[in-house]
């Protein structure tokens, strides 16, 4: 179990799902009251918190406290809203994850701009509302915080046909050095994980079929996808008390990927 993380207090938007689903469920299993950010399917984000409240009896912490809190990651009112909901509710906020995150698939030159705007609102502009919102929180009440920025090996890697995805964790990383750099005196820590192929219903493309699947995981030197609890191991690192002397870092959490495994044999240029 990570130090620091009991009794705390966590809010992962699109935590309905995926990676997100993970991390909420790993951090109500650390002892945090996790708040469950969704936009649609309830039903999905209501069975996320009964295994989160599941996984934390059965690591003793029997008094976590959940929410669900509904909302679009692009739309500033649900963002105010849920993070005041959160706050109210659950008394308090430490931990803010932000995990929502939409891509699309268009050639650059033919990406409509809606589509386009879309991206950015849900990938970097909510996240960057969502952190200043509790970044003024933690200042008003003079108490430190966490901020964990879901990114992706896309900030790193370019991604032909999605654009505006890898320009939105391309903007990510910035983002998180730069409220590392802002707020690091009043201790507040800001860092990113960064996952790379990994099986999720947002990848459900590649992943329910096993020739692409083979051809993403012929580009990962370790060879597999990972997996939404490996990435939710490593945010629970970066949120506790372990990782107190870290911020503005990414953690790529890959396989391998950003080694380049087409460059696994010697060769000259």
């Amino acid at each position: 179990m990570m130090t620091g993380l009991a009794g705390k207090t966590a809010l992962i938007t699109g935590g309905s799902s995926g990676i997100g689903q993970a991390i909420a469920i790993r951090l109500a299993a650390e002892g945090c009251n996790v708040a469950i950010g969704y936009r649609s399917g309830k039903e999905a984000a209501a069975d996320t918190e009964a295994t989160a409240l599941e996984k934390a009896k059965a690591a003793g912490h029997d008094t976590v406290k959940t929410l669900l809190v509904q909302g679009d990651a692009a739309i500033e009112e649900d963002i105010l809203r849920g993070v005041a909901s959160t706050i109210d509710t659950l008394g308090g906020l430490d931990i803010l994850v932000n995990n929502a995150g939409i891509q699309n698939d268009y050639p650059s030159h033919q990406v409509p701009t809606d589509k386009f705007d879309q991206v950015i609102a849900v990938n970097l502009r909510g996240p960057f509302l969502y952190s200043r919102e509790v970044i003024q929180y933690w200042l008003d009440q003079n108490r430190p915080g966490i901020i964990l920025n879901v990114s992706s090996v896309h900030e790193a890697i370019p991604r032909p046909q999605y654009a505006s995805y890898a320009i939105s964790k391309g903007g990510m990383e910035n983002l998180t050095k730069t409220l590392a750099l802002e707020y690091a005196e009043r201790q507040i820590r800001v860092n990113a994980i960064a996952p790379g192929a990994t099986i999720t219903p947002i990848n459900e493309d590649w992943v329910e079929d096993q020739e692409k699947k083979a051809k993403v995981e012929s580009h990962i030197p370790m060879g597999r996808a990972g997996t939404s609890d490996e990435m939710a191991a490593a945010a629970a690192f970066l949120a506790s008390d372990e990782a107190a002397y870290i911020t503005g870092q990414t953690l790529f959490i890959d396989g391998g990927l950003t080694l380049y495994a087409d460059f696994r044999e010697a060769w000259s240029a």
